[in-house]
């Protein structure tokens, strides 16, 4: 498909090669940076390009641009930017049209898939193709792509669908917003509403699921970083490797944030600096743990023996990522 051409309306930032302590071993870690297309958890049956992936392959193999992944009887977690997590449901294959941290595309051939946006910067642009358009996610919230029925869906959040195979920068896209779905066709047609409550199936609690360890992850790992003071090892918001989790988590610079689903994603400024008080109600969701944060004071039983840190995001060989506020990218 031809995409017009990217304005960016602000800079984009990217920090030098984040360095962190860690008193985990370097074999417990991500094998690699994280960059768009990073596997972050397989289950069941998957491949890449006919190649058979695992568990042990999260944190190490990527989607790079032209390289295709595929599910049988399984599900698989991919990283594309910061804050935002795609899903794969059973018997799907999407290809990796482009990687980039600006400009990331991808292209779902059959099944399903679900994208949770819990952070867009200006500078992003995330594209989905599907036979009959290309749609662009415009703001945070949760989206389903079907390629069986060809339909794109919002539960939360707002999209832009561009109808017809031959885009061109002319087309006048047509948004989706929370509660409406659209059947990709040749003209474009209003979009319908649909049941949120009866449409949440097995790939929605799944994501729902992730969500939920991912931002216990986050706890874990913001708390870390905020027991050092702020700033401790060149912190840097991005993807950081939680051995516990075995993969990566989301780190914000500010926050909160909130998934789709409640869940919390919080700075290690935020907490350092006693904006978040742990108790019974974790994200509101009836989690009870052991930590607490109280009066802007950090306290946990041995810190430093259980501190896990990984690199950042940088689309290279490692770093932070930085950006601005939040919003969708321009097409």
């Amino acid at each position: 498909m031809k995409i017009p051409g990217l304005k960016l309306a602000l800079a984009f930032s990217l920090a030098a090669a984040l360095t962190v302590p860690t008193y985990a071993q370097m074999g417990q870690m991500g094998g690699n940076q994280a960059r768009p297309g990073t596997l972050n958890y397989v289950e069941g049956q998957a491949s890449i390009d006919g190649h058979q992936v695992s568990a042990s392959s999260v944190g190490m193999a990527a989607l790079g641009e032209g390289q295709y992944i595929s599910t049988a009887n399984g599900k698989v977690e991919i990283l594309l930017t910061p804050g935002v997590f795609l899903r794969l449901d059973k018997d799907t294959t999407l290809k990796m049209v482009t990687p980039n941290l600006t400009h990331t595309e991808v292209q779902l051939e059959r099944g399903r898939a679900e994208i949770e946006a819990d952070q867009l910067y200006p500078q992003n642009m995330i594209l989905i193709n599907q036979k009959g358009g290309q749609t662009q996610i415009l703001k945070n919230g949760l989206y389903e792509f079907n390629a069986d029925n060809n339909t794109v869906r919002t539960f939360d959040g707002k999209l832009a669908v561009y109808p017809g195979n031959d885009l061109q920068s002319n087309v006048k896209p047509v948004d989706v917003k929370g509660g409406k779905q659209l059947v990709l066709a040749s003209e474009a047609v209003k979009p319908q509403g649909f049941d949120k409550d009866r449409s949440q199936d097995d790939l929605y609690r799944w994501s729902s699921l992730r969500s939920q360890y991912l931002g216990e992850a986050n706890i874990d790992l913001a708390s870390d970083y905020a027991g050092y003071g702020p700033g401790y090892g060149g912190f840097a918001p991005g993807w950081f490797w939680d051995a516990g989790l075995y993969g990566y988590t989301w780190l914000p610079g500010g926050g909160p944030f909130f998934s789709p689903f409640g869940y919390g994603f919080y700075s290690p400024y935020y907490i350092g600096g006693g904006g978040f008080v742990y108790g019974r109600g974790f994200y509101g969701r009836g989690y009870g743990g052991g930590y607490g944060f109280h009066g802007g004071g950090y306290s946990r039983a041995a810190v430093g023996g259980s501190f896990r840190g990984g690199g950042g995001f940088s689309g290279g060989g490692g770093g932070g990522f930085h950006g601005g506020g939040g919003g969708g990218g321009h097409r």
